[in-house]
């Protein structure tokens, strides 16, 4: 598979952390790869976005179509990350067939098919709302589950850190009609720049994060999502990924 999207780690329910990791198969079809403890992979497995990887995978008990189970022992990364030359031409070649007209066409194939992946350009984006969570650490449970290492387990250098706020984009899609959403944003790229740049800029992290993921977004990048469905609830849908190629 190509991966193209990885999302923020969270505790697991099984394990200790986990990322779910979306891509493209070499059949040029969606694959989610559900749990991957990203943090926990030898250095060598660490795969980065646009990279083709090879893995083990069994179909999972998850309902979605596209949601496996990988063998992390499996996995092997089979070439560097595509490049982003010529407005990311190569990425675009492989992602771009996969696009869908809207996210309102995405919810109507969701009710007829069960597709809970999908890839769509925002008509217009309108903001990114910055929320702060209920509770900026993580709760005893969960950081019982952080803790539950395996005897034989590397642990990571540093803790995982919880992401105190909530990000979300407003937008409109180009169905006729279409009344507007705000879908939450999960992708790693956003949560790992929010910790880079509140330990660079202190207060001012926000000014710098809007900057690239609002301001940018809009007026530089030409900007679509990858999006999916959540396992608990299939009917809602959050942004897993950010593809921007220069306009």
């Amino acid at each position: 598979m190509l991966t193209t999207v990885r999302t923020y780690p969270m505790p697991a329910r099984r394990g200790v952390e986990v990322s779910c990791t979306g891509g493209i198969t070499d059949h040029g079809q969606w694959i989610r790869l559900f749990p991957v403890p990203y943090r926990f992979l030898e250095p060598d497995q660490r795969f980065s976005k646009y990279q083709w990887i090879e893995a083990q995978a069994a179909k999972s008990s998850d309902e979605r179509p596209e949601s496996y189970q990988v063998d992390t022992d499996s996995i092997r990364i089979l070439s560097p990350p595509l490049p982003t030359a010529d407005k990311w031409m190569a990425r675009k070649q492989l992602v771009f067939p996969l696009m869908a007209p809207s996210l309102c066409q995405l919810q109507r194939a969701r009710r007829e098919s069960k597709a809970s992946m999908g890839f769509f350009k925002p008509h217009q984006i309108a903001s990114l709302d910055i929320e702060p969570e209920d509770n900026p650490n993580w709760t005893p449970e969960e950081q019982a589950k952080l803790l539950q290492y395996d005897l034989f387990q590397k642990r990571p250098f540093h803790p995982l850190e919880k992401i105190p706020f909530k990000f979300y984009y407003r937008f409109t899609c180009s169905e006729p009609g279409c009344k507007g959403h705000r879908l939450s944003c999960v992708d790693w790229e956003l949560g790992q720049a929010y910790r880079s740049w509140r330990m660079r800029y202190g207060q001012n992290w926000e000014r710098a994060l809007r900057n690239r993921f609002e301001y940018e977004m809009v007026e530089r990048f030409d900007t679509h999502f990858f999006v999916g469905t959540v396992h608990a609830y299939p009917n809602s849908w959050i942004i897993v990924g950010l593809f921007y190629p220069l306009r």
